[in-house]
């Protein structure tokens, strides 16, 4: 029995997208929250997504308004990635 070739491409992509979602989740504290440049320094753990081991460093934010829900020693948990060149956090959550 012959299966069907889109299907299983299907599944694969869902696969490749689960797992990169996965993938790119980190935890941090909030360092510094800088509204005006839309920057927050995040002393994080390792980025896998990125190749990146923990360190501190500043990151843009892909929406403005995620800055207003954190501020300088909260706990986080964020997503990360390369956007137009610049590592950008992408999702955070508070307090884990």
């Amino acid at each position: 029995m012959r299966k069907s070739t889109p299907a299983i491409a299907g599944a694969l992509i869902a696969i490749a997208f689960a797992s990169a979602a996965q993938a790119q989740s980190s935890t941090g504290t909030v360092k510094k929250v800088d509204a005006d440049a839309q920057k927050i320094t995040i002393d994080h753990g390792p980025i896998k997504n990125l190749n990146m081991e923990g360190m501190t460093m500043v990151f843009r934010v892909a929406d403005p308004a995620m800055l207003k829900q954190v501020k300088a020693g909260d706990r986080i948990r964020f997503d990360a990635d390369r956007v137009n060149g610049a590592y950008t956090v992408i999702k955070m959550t508070k307090g884990r």
